[in-house]
């Protein structure tokens, strides 16, 4: 390509409304790496700190030990601590009211882990929002740049006396680079949401599991002191 048809040259020489959709598209592109990267970062501590916490979970430690060790130095980006916290602290609150009933002190562990695990979800699917929308709407901001500046070059053409093609093939192509950067914003955007929408699924699905485990561990808990309070009122 000529001097004359350099990328620069075209981007420089293009129609204001054509620029401005081309920094709206490298606007969106730039955040969407930013939020790719961010993202990325979450998954992996979500993931690796759940897996620490549950290996902890799971040692045989005194369930009441491990709320204080918890409840004294919280993690607030440890989902499975955080579902633990809530649980137990709901269990130990009731239990702490004397309350007796299984049910309801089951009702209000599980509804407790349960807004625990929206909240964390909201966490991990925070932004995925913004990159399912630059992966659907880029495309098409690109195409309206592009639209507008072929419908420029046709217009220019009116007052030109010879037509040829290379009188056409710069205002075709500098709309056609709004088509590419539209394209290039909205592929690793759509890349990158599928693959974290799947991960943080993937994430909320061990925490559902947990959570249900958990509350096996809490029933078993309340039917023991119901035995104990049966025997002592004997």
């Amino acid at each position: 390509m000529g001097e004359t048809l350099s990328y620069w040259h075209l981007i420089a020489n293009a129609s204001l409304l054509v620029k401005l959709v081309m920094l709206v598209l490298v606007g969106l592109s730039i955040s969407t790496w930013v939020f790719v990267f961010e993202r990325r970062k979450v998954m992996k501590a979500a993931a690796t700190r759940f897996a620490e916490f549950e290996e902890r979970f799971w040692s045989g430690i005194d369930l009441a030990h491990l709320y204080r060790q918890v409840n004294a130095n919280p993690d607030e980006l440890n989902g499975g601590e955080i579902l633990f916290r809530a649980g137990f602290k709901e269990f130990s609150r009731l239990r702490a009211q004397n309350v007796t009933d299984s049910d309801a002190i089951m009702a209000g562990c599980q509804r407790a882990m349960r807004v625990a695990l929206s909240k964390e979800a909201e966490r991990l699917d925070a932004h995925l929002s913004f990159l399912a929308t630059v992966g659907s709407t880029s495309p098409y901001i690109g195409l309206f740049g592009t639209v507008w500046g072929i419908m420029n070059s046709f217009l220019g053409l009116a007052s030109v006396a010879q037509v040829s093609l290379a009188t056409v093939a710069p205002g075709i192509a500098e709309a056609l680079i709004a088509t590419a950067m539209g394209l290039f914003a909205a592929i690793p955007a759509v890349i990158a949401y599928n693959n974290f929408s799947a991960r943080a699924d993937k994430m909320l699905g061990n925490l559902d599991i947990f959570a249900e485990e958990f509350a096996a561990i809490l029933h078993r808990q309340t039917h023991i002191l119901a035995n104990q309070t049966k025997k002592q009122g004997a």
